[in-house]
């Protein structure tokens, strides 16, 4: 059974003073996708973060955290705040904003939760603002949170959360997105809890790479590519290998080399670490399968001990949603 989500609690609401603002839903995010190291992602539909946001006649970003995580308020610490510093730079008309933030994805969880902070964020001030910045704009104002959260702006997480679906970064300086087309999939994630830091999950990177694995991995970030906009699924799976990323980050993760062997005895096309990890994601043709993958993904973690969350959803062709009533 897939989860759901019911939209119907979400609406525009007066805050402080009575300005009106608007709330989003912010998606978690699938990046590297196995083998696109930084220039691939996708969004999901489960979990999402909460953001409510209004202009404030006050200079600056104020911060209100409503869940258990005590993420930092200041504006240049936090990853909504910055983003929308580097948006208010921009924007000569509005002086501050006031974010009130419910997280649901557990940061470092490996699913994108800096980048639905920022990217929420920054889509929910774009829209009290009339729409007036392109997605693109939004993905660099955005990109600002992922820097106080990895120390690099990056935006594999970042583009398909505003985007939807899946997304190329097919460069970064200047920014160059993709949206690419995708057959019906179904994803499973597990997410063992232990923490990986995005920061130290780049800092045992190899900073060179044989020839002979750059040219593996290109041929399998072009069959991946080329495989979600035919529809192949036979050759979605056959181009989830990592010869660069996984072999190293893996070591951080337990039970992985076994969850990735049962997810595909289970019947899934592939899958990887989800960005940095913990977190580990498997695709599907069909939600029987995913179920069968997160099933086995439990046995795994359950023998060995370690605490966990499931998740079987879909890829989220929207990306950050706002829902307002008339």
């Amino acid at each position: 059974m897939l989860l759901s989500f019911s939209w119907t609690k979400f609406f525009y609401s007066p805050l402080g003073d009575g300005g009106m603002s608007v709330k989003v839903i912010s998606p978690a995010t699938v990046a590297n996708v196995v083998c696109g190291f930084d220039i691939l992602g996708f969004a999901l539909n489960e979990p999402c973060d909460e953001l409510t946001l209004e202009i404030s006649d006050e200079p600056g970003i104020h911060i209100i955290n409503n869940d258990e995580y005590n993420l930092p308020t200041e504006a240049e610490k936090n990853v909504s705040g910055a983003a929308l510093l580097a948006l208010l730079e921009e924007t000569a008309d509005v002086k501050g904003f006031t974010l009130i933030s419910k997280k649901n994805i557990k940061p470092g969880s490996g699913i994108g939760s800096s980048a639905a902070s920022a990217a929420g964020a920054v889509v929910a001030a774009n829209h009290l603002l009339n729409n007036r910045y392109r997605k693109e704009d939004l993905v660099r104002f955005a990109m600002f949170g992922e820097k106080v959260a990895s120390g690099v702006k990056h935006a594999d997480n970042i583009a398909p959360c505003i985007y939807g679906g899946v997304t190329l970064i097919r460069s970064i300086f200047p920014l160059d997105i993709v949206p690419i087309d995708a057959p019906p999939l179904h994803v499973t994630v597990v997410h063992p809890q232990i923490e990986v830091r995005t920061a130290d999950a780049r800092q045992i990177l190899k900073h060179q790479v044989l020839l002979k694995d750059a040219i593996k991995q290109w041929g399998n970030i072009a069959g991946l590519v080329a495989g979600f906009i035919k529809g192949d699924y036979n050759l979605i799976g056959r181009s989830l290998e990592d010869y660069i990323i996984e072999p190293v980050r893996s070591i951080l993760i337990p039970g992985f080399d076994e969850v990735k062997k049962r997810s595909k005895e289970a019947g899934a096309l592939g899958g990887g670490i989800s960005g940095s990890g913990p977190s580990i994601f498997m695709l599907s043709k069909d939600a029987a399968t995913a179920m069968c993958v997160e099933a086995a993904m439990k046995e795994v973690f359950e023998q060995i001990g370690v605490a966990y969350h499931t998740y079987v959803t879909t890829i989220n062709t929207e990306g950050v949603k706002i829902v307002t009533t008339d």
